[in-house]
């Protein structure tokens, strides 16, 4: 191996604009792609009031909680800054922003994402490469440098 493939790969959030993703209220900046395509590292933003709908993760999920307050609807729990919520592979659950402050997430997703129906069918499902996509789409129509890296 070469020495530069052990170098660090900073990425400055700050230079990156929130990125709008599909509904309202909801909006991100990648910070990281897996090269293997399994999965993506982000910061998650979500306006006071946005309900994440009941979903499944395919692969594991890993959120820390950096601002806000969120209610996990199965439970009741409420997660607030520095909370670090683990979601093992297949779990499914919902939830919502409270309180009057944006909630911001840094998450890592292995694997994709199902959003189900009141009976369990998947009516969507998100890929790390169509995330991916996302963002590429989103640079190159606003002449924006991708930022994220691909490692």
């Amino acid at each position: 191996m070469t020495s530069s493939s052990y170098a660090s790969h900073p990425v400055d959030s700050e230079r990156m604009p929130w990125i709008p993703m599909g509904r309202p209220g909801l909006a991100f900046k990648p910070l990281r792609f897996f090269r293997d395509g399994s999965g993506w590292m982000y910061l998650f933003r979500l306006e006071p009031g946005t309900l994440i709908p009941r979903h499944r993760h395919v692969g594991e999920s890993h959120a820390f909680n950096v601002s806000g307050r969120r209610q996990l609807l199965d439970t009741g729990e409420v997660i607030g800054p520095g909370t670090y919520v683990y979601e093992p592979p297949g779990n499914i659950d919902s939830w919502q922003v409270v309180g009057d402050e944006p909630v911001v997430l840094h998450i890592t997703v292995k694997g994709a994402i199902e959003y189900l129906g009141d009976d369990g069918q998947v009516l969507k499902s998100v890929s790390p490469a169509e995330r991916l996509e996302t963002y590429r789409r989103w640079c190159q129509e606003h002449g924006a440098e991708f930022l994220a890296t691909c490692e």
